[in-house]
C-alpha cells in the first residue's frame, strides 16, 4: 500500500506540471491583460512602465510562468492585485468556511443517496423505486442557482424560519449554543442547495450498482443459505456495490467545486466559492492561477483516496 501511495504521488508531479503550465497559459489568455484592469488610463508611460515591471508583467512569458512556479513550489503565490495582501492569507482566510460548507454537502449528499439508491434498486419496479426515482430525476435537473432562490424564497422570505445569507448575524451571542445554533441555521440551506443534484446523481448510480451486484452468484448463494435481504445486502451487496460509486464521486469533485462557487455567491457565504469568482470578475490574475492550481492538487487527492478505499471496501483488490 504504502509503495503504491508513493508511485501514485510521484505520477502526479508531471500532471501537475502540466497543469500549471495550462493554467498559466488559459488565465493570461483572458483578452485585456492584469494591467488592464488595476492600471489607472490617466497614469503617465513612465509610471505604467514601472508597475509592470515591479509587478513583473513586463518580463517574457516563459520568464514570468518560471517565477510563478517556483514561488509556488515553496508555497509564495505573489500578492492579490485587488487589496495587495498574500495570496495564501487571501485563500487561507476563506478555507475555514469552504470546508464547512463543502463538508457538510457532501456528507449530506452521501448519507441519503446511498440509502435511498439501495432502497430504490431493492424494491425495484415499485412505488417507492418510481418515488425515488423521480425525485433523484428531479434533484438533477434542477441548476443550483434556480433551486437556490426558490429556497430563499420559501425558508426565508415566506416562512422567516432560516437565514438567506452570510455565515453567521451581525450580534452577540448570550451562550456557546446560540452561537452554534446561529451557524448551524445559516448553514442548512446553502448545504441542502449543494448537496441536492450530487445526490440525486449519486443515489441513481448506487441503484444502478446494486441492481447489478444483486445479479451475481455470492449474493444467489448467500440467499440460499437463508439469510434475508436486508442482510444479504447489508454484509454481501453494500460494499461492493459502494466501489463504482465512490468512484463517481471522487470524479464529481470538480463539479461540487463549480456548484459551491454559484452557491457560496448566491447565500453570500464568504469562502473560496465566491472568493474565485470575485477574482475571475476583476481579473485577480495571482488568486486564480493559485486557487485553480490548489483544485489540480485537491482532485488528485481525492482521486488517491478513492482508488485506496477501493482495497478496503474490496479485500479482492491488489496494489502489487
Amino acid at each position: 500500500m504504502g509503495r503504491y501511495i508513493i508511485r501514485r504521488l510521484l505520477q502526479a508531479i508531471p500532471l501537475l506540471f502540466m497543469v500549471s503550465v495550462v493554467v498559466f497559459l488559459l488565465i493570461h489568455l483572458i483578452p485585456g491583460g492584469a494591467d488592464a484592469v488595476f492600471l489607472n488610463p490617466k497614469l503617465t508611460g513612465a509610471a505604467r512602465a514601472a508597475i509592470r515591471h515591479n509587478l513583473g508583467i513586463d518580463q517574457p512569458l516563459p520568464v514570468q510562468y518560471f517565477t510563478w512556479i517556483k514561488g509556488a513550489i515553496t508555497g509564495d503565490f505573489g500578492h492579490s492585485f485587488n487589496d495587495g495582501q498574500t495570496v495564501i492569507s487571501d485563500v487561507g482566510a476563506r478555507v475555514g468556511p469552504t470546508i464547512e460548507l463543502f463538508g457538510s454537502a457532501l456528507l449530506f449528499a452521501l448519507i441519503l443517496a446511498i440509502p435511498l439508491g439501495v432502497t430504490s434498486a431493492a424494491r425495484q419496479y415499485s412505488i417507492v423505486d418510481y418515488t425515488i426515482t423521480f425525485f433523484s430525476y428531479f434533484g438533477i435537473s434542477m441548476p443550483i442557482f434556480f433551486f437556490a432562490l426558490i429556497m430563499q424564497e420559501i425558508f426565508s422570505v415566506k416562512l422567516g424560519w432560516l437565514p438567506d445569507f452570510g455565515r453567521s448575524s451581525d450580534e452577540v451571542y448570550a451562550s456557546t449554543f446560540d452561537y452554534f445554533l446561529d451557524y448551524t441555521l445559516h448553514l442548512i440551506l446553502p448545504m441542502i442547495v449543494l448537496s441536492l443534484a450530487f445526490m440525486a446523481g449519486w443515489s441513481r448510480y448506487m441503484r444502478a450498482s446494486m441492481l447489478e451486484v444483486k445479479r451475481q452468484d455470492y449474493m444467489r448463494t448467500a440467499r440460499s443459505k437463508g439469510l434475508g435481504p436486508v442482510a444479504v445486502l447489508a454484509r454481501h451487496g453494500l460494499r461492493n456495490a459502494l466501489i463504482p460509486v465512490l468512484t463517481v464521486v471522487a470524479l464529481n469533485f470538480g463539479a461540487i467545486a463549480g456548484g459551491a462557487a454559484v452557491t457560496e455567491t448566491i447565500f453570500a457565504w464568504p469562502g473560496l466559492g465566491s472568493f474565485f469568482i470575485l477574482s475571475l470578475t476583476s481579473r485577480d490574475y495571482p488568486v486564480l492561477m493559485a486557487m485553480l492550481l490548489m483544485s489540480a492538487v485537491t482532485v488528485i487527492t481525492f482521486n488517491l483516496i478513492a482508488d485506496v478505499l477501493y482495497g478496503v471496501l474490496d479485500p479482492r483488490i491488489r496494489y502489487n
